[in-house]
């Protein structure tokens, strides 16, 4: 019935579209002269009967839930949740759903049979009433914006207005959402502060958060110092960039400036097929290839190699990062306009000495947009790090060594018996925060670096 619901929004949005357009339209055949072309009479009359009706369905299929649990939850018989914490009252809701979607677990008792039955009947009463308003609602704006076509009717710039409207609250959303991640981190953050001394956490050198999250386990005591962490995070992130940097922007140059129009043709499509291939398939052929041809190789050399190596994931790191950097740095290069080659090419510069000292040089801004997004792509990554580098965290700069990073260690404490009121699962939200911080950091000396060559060049 949902379904049923978009389906006549839609069908609504198509009969408004095309009843104003052709009235627009019978009006200019009239002799009439339009203020606005019939095409914009009926995408206002389209997108006023689709935008509040889709806001309504949005609103109303995310409080839905909640309430009609709430309702179910309240007609419970008297004394059927005593002594239940909010996980007891969690998992009586889940097998009631699970009963009103026919799956039996045991033997129920029959109030619960009760609570299913309403909760399926509330759900369909909800649904026919979402349906019953979209229609109404959809059928009233469809006549409203009938009405509004007239010969002097500004349709286009009320087109306009809807649409700056939505590009308005697209924008605020975001910038909220922004503000929401980076005040849940500060509160965590100051919540995990609140047990972990800063300078422990800041300047401890020993990652060992294995305490109890329950009175009946046992644990360490814990150790929070994020150094090591960090560290490894660099060195993998130095290593994938070490690899990636230099290929991609050779591949670049040279399929931008030196190859053959066929060759390009070929090689771009399947350099940047790399970019689509699942992480985990990197993993798979870090563990499974990669790591122990090092192995192998550190043998014959007599050097002792890790199982786990952070070489082993940094290489297929920047190998996966090669197609980023490429692609940002060959759509900046042919950005530059061509009269600047032709300039210096005519001034008697060779093709090498054009690259290097005139595209290049304009082309800096977007290249390192593109190294900066491989960075923070190296940064966030999880499955090759935990697949192939390890989980332990080491005070270690030999790329031979396992190491661990940041993202790792933030799904690490986060999975399994989490409970948000003890230092192991807060550290998850302090590494976050450091975490956001290093990478703001990076931004604004990225910037900087831009601002001043664009000002060279300018």
């Amino acid at each position: 019935m949902t379904l049923a619901a978009f389906a006549i929004l839609l069908a609504a949005t198509l009969i408004g579209y095309f009843l104003n357009r052709q009235a627009a339209a019978q009006i200019w055949k009239g002799g009439e002269r339009l203020h606005s072309l019939s095409g914009f009479h009926g995408l206002f009359s389209a997108l006023v009967v689709l935008v509040p009706v889709l806001v309504l369905m949005l609103f109303w299929l995310v409080l839905q839930g909640p309430v009609i649990d709430r309702l179910v939850m309240g007609a419970l018989p008297d004394g059927s949740l005593d002594g239940l914490d909010s996980g007891g009252i969690q998992l009586v809701l889940a097998e009631i759903k699970s009963l009103a979607r026919g799956l039996v677990f045991g033997t129920p008792e029959p109030w619960k049979y009760d609570a299913a039955e309403r909760l399926v009947r509330l759900q369909n009463n909800s649904t026919i009433a979402l349906v019953i308003l979209v229609s109404v609602l959809a059928l009233a704006l469809i006549a409203f914006a009938r009405s509004k076509v007239r010969a002097n009717f500004r349709a286009r710039q009320g087109v306009e207005r809807i649409v700056s409207g939505l590009m308005i609250f697209c924008s605020v959303v975001a910038i909220f959402t922004t503000v929401g991640i980076v005040a849940a981190l500060i509160f965590e953050t100051m919540k995990f502060l609140s047990m972990v001394p800063l300078t422990e956490f800041l300047f401890g050198t020993n990652w060992e958060p294995q305490i109890p999250i329950r009175d009946d386990q046992i644990a360490a005591a814990g150790a929070f110092g994020w150094v090591p962490v960090m560290l490894g995070t660099l060195v993998i992130t130095v290593i994938a960039m070490t690899v990636a940097v230099p290929v991609g922007l050779f591949s670049a140059i040279y399929l931008n400036e030196f190859a053959a129009p066929k060759f390009r043709a070929v090689a771009k499509p399947i350099l940047e097929i790399l970019a689509g291939v699942p992480t985990v398939v990197y993993g798979f052929f870090a563990i499974l290839t990669v790591a122990p041809a090092i192995r192998a190789f550190g043998e014959s050399l007599g050097l002792p190699i890790a199982p786990n190596t952070a070489l082993a994931a940094g290489g297929v790191m920047g190998i996966m990062l090669i197609p980023f950097i490429s692609s940002f740095a060959d759509d900046a290069l042919s950005a530059v306009p061509q009269a600047m080659r032709d300039g210096a090419l005519g001034l008697g510069s060779t093709r090498s000495e054009m690259m290097l000292k005139v595209l290049f040089p304009a082309a800096i801004p977007g290249i390192v947009g593109g190294i900066l997004l491989a960075v923070s792509r190296a940064i966030g990554e999880t499955m090759i790090v935990v697949m192939a580098a390890g989980l332990i965290a080491k005070m270690t700069i030999n790329p031979l060594d396992s190491v661990t990073t940041v993202t790792v260690q933030i799904v690490t404490l986060l999975i399994g018996d989490t409970s948000f009121d003890n230092p192991k699962t807060l550290a998850a939200f302090a590494l976050g925060m450091m975490l956001f911080i290093v990478t703001l950091i990076i931004n604004i000396f990225a910037l900087r670096i831009v601002r001043k060559y664009r000002e060279a060049y300018d």
